[in-house]
């Protein structure tokens, strides 16, 4: 199971689940996600929820691999728009995978540590909280490898951290550390470990639940509501850029050298 749900009384935690791959976001976690998350949300008794990753990371990020199968490759008979439309679908019900953390009732925690990479940074920037370990490592890691990012990073991270510094992670792809995080205002706070970090998202996680649920629900959709066209609009459009452009020479270049483990050079085309 790529996801791991375990309810509490008022407090769900999710795990991604896959730590042998370092919880890479495979097929298995776009087609269950939003499920477990909707079960969050469909449980009354509920009031937060910590989301969090087994093993030595949160999450390396897109699983390149197994997903690769499932984007449209072009044909020699010149254009399909069948296939377009199929990516079109496929990048919306990803996105619709992360907003759910963004719309889910009741507030989220995200606990990083270790990788926390591409689909990484959109998870967590979906999230209400974020805390982190000290040895977490953060990347926009899409634009490295000639994407744009499309499932929510560009839409939400300028809004946490403002849009000078969320330009420059976003344009460089460059990994940073908890200490920048924390400083930029990704994370909230850092802790010694995975262990200290687990303990403080959960004593957080209690300190919420112990609130009027109604009041700490009504707050989060108050707050979300400044935002949702915006972040809406954003998704909606990256999503028609993605469907005319994300197929390019270079994103072959990128693939060839992430298996290869050579440094790429790009052509723009």
């Amino acid at each position: 199971m790529s996801v791991a749900l375990t309810i509490d009384g008022p407090i769900a935690h999710l795990a991604l689940n896959r730590p042998e791959k370092l919880n890479a976001l495979g097929p298995a976690f776009w087609d269950d996600f939003a499920g477990f998350v909707g079960q969050i949300d469909a449980d009354p008794a509920v009031r937060v929820a910590v989301l969090s990753g087994n093993g030595r990371a949160f999450t390396a990020g897109l699983d390149l691999m197994e997903m690769m199968p499932r984007l449209p490759r072009p044909g020699a008979g010149g254009p399909d728009g069948a296939k377009q439309a199929a990516l079109h679908r496929m990048i919306e019900r990803m996105q619709g995978t992360i907003t759910s953390v963004e719309r889910c009732r009741v507030p989220v925690i995200a606990a990083v540590h270790g990788w926390c990479v591409g689909g990484g940074v959109d998870l967590i920037t979906a999230c209400d909280i974020r805390l982190a370990a000290a040895d977490a490592v953060f990347s926009v890691r899409e634009t490295r490898l000639a994407m744009v990012a499309d499932i929510g990073t560009l839409q939400r991270l300028p809004a946490i951290v403002g849009p000078g510094i969320a330009r420059e992670l976003i344009y460089t792809g460059r990994d940073f550390d908890a200490a920048y995080a924390e400083r930029i205002g990704l994370v909230n706070r850092v802790l010694p470990d995975q262990a200290a970090l687990l303990e403080a998202a959960f004593a957080l996680a209690r300190e919420i639940a112990a609130n009027p649920p109604l009041a700490v629900q009504g707050c989060k959709r108050v707050l979300g509501e400044a935002t949702r066209s915006e972040v809406d609009r954003g998704l909606a459009y990256v999503a028609a850029w993605n469907t005319g452009h994300l197929m390019s020479q270079d994103l072959a270049t990128a693939a060839t050298a992430y298996v290869t483990k050579k440094t790429p050079e790009f052509s723009g085309r």
